[in-house]
């Protein structure tokens, strides 16, 4: 099938940003061999993730997305301060990643997300852009969260499908944000003890559903929601997570994240009320302390991961990428990665 420029930025609008649907989970944990965060993606149809290494001293323009100006009055701009390793969305922004210095983000859908009437005083970042800002500036999440005053998310829309997302960061040292756009107001959950996202309702309604439970001491006998949409996959997160072994090496701490990953995963064939068909289409599992990577592919039969240790981040290095579609791709694929011929954004 064929798409005039016009369909296909529509199709992409779409997909960065959100349907009357739920998706995605993500889970953050600190063990004794350090932090881990994991996450999957759900959507219909392959988002065309790839894996993308920027170096430090991209030049960015927050109004941009696929080479139309979507956010005209006072777009954001900046030059990257870190280099990332990010999953792409199309080409056109970070779904997932972590930067050189340990912060780590995740972009989900959240229908009720409402940036507010634009303020054109202060810099604006598309919808979908956000997180890529945050990963490229900020080394913390204390510094991220102050960022967010600098700038303003910018709702962008096309064929009546919006970027209605929130973004859940944490970095090394385990700390960790949910923040949201709800009403026209910001509200970030910040703090080790929020190692949940889901999507809808918003998180403080989320955390009030989840009180109704009690996993001090979870068990066999424990009743938790088993269904595929949001608030069930939080519970059902909190329970299974509540629960996680102390892992005695690497390979059990990111066989233990991606066992609460695939547990929070949507089978092919799963209906979402209104949208049908909404299968996860990856996982990611980030080892914050040392730098490590994991993805894998539902598709696919093998987990590969990168060592960010191994890339070149320097200024002027070249973006370099990796499509993880490759079934002959497994274990560590840090040097499989190739010279971008230009840069996806």
């Amino acid at each position: 099938m064929r798409f005039t420029t016009k369909c296909l930025l529509a199709l992409i609008l779409a997909a960065v940003a959100a349907s009357p649907v739920d998706a995605c989970t993500r889970y953050l944990t600190t063990n004794k061999l350090g932090v881990f965060a994991a996450r999957t993606m759900d959507w219909p149809e392959s988002t065309e993730p790839v894996l993308t290494v920027f170096p430090r001293g991209m030049q960015r323009d927050g109004g941009m997305l696929g080479g139309v100006a979507v956010v005209k009055d006072n777009p954001a701009k900046w030059t990257s301060k870190y280099g990332s390793l990010v999953t792409t969305v199309y080409g056109l922004g970070a779904a997932d990643g972590i930067n050189e210095k340990g912060l780590a983000g995740h972009l989900l859908f959240l229908n009720a997300a409402d940036y507010g009437q634009r303020d054109p005083s202060k810099p604006g970042v598309h919808g979908g852009f956000w997180l890529q800002y945050l990963l490229d500036q900020a080394a913390t999440v204390e510094e991220a969260v102050k960022l967010l005053d600098e700038i303003q998310p910018v709702m962008v829309e096309a064929r009546g499908h919006k970027s209605t997302v929130h973004v859940a960061i944490e970095d090394a040292s385990g700390d960790s944000a949910i923040i949201e756009y709800v009403g026209g107001k910001r509200v970030i959950h910040h703090g080790k003890q929020y190692q949940i996202m889901t999507n809808d309702p918003p998180y403080d309604q989320q955390l009030a559903l989840l009180s109704r439970y009690d996993f001090s001491k979870p068990s066999s006998d424990v009743s938790v929601p088993g269904n595929v949409k949001a608030t069930d996959r939080f519970v059902r997160t909190a329970y299974f997570g509540a629960m996680l072994p102390e892992p005695a090496n690497e390979r059990e701490a990111v066989a233990n994240m991606l066992a609460i990953a695939r547990n929070a995963s949507v089978p092919f064939g799963a209906p979402y009320k209104g949208f049908g068909i909404y299968n996860t289409e990856y996982r990611t599992v980030t080892n914050l302390t040392k730098r490590l990577y994991y993805f894998e592919l539902t598709t696919s039969p093998n987990v590969v991961w990168i060592d960010l240790s191994k890339l070149n981040f320097d200024t002027g290095a070249p973006v370099m990428m990796l499509k993880p579609d490759d079934i002959n791709l497994w274990g560590d694929v840090s040097d499989k990665l190739t010279k971008a011929e230009k840069s996806p954004y």
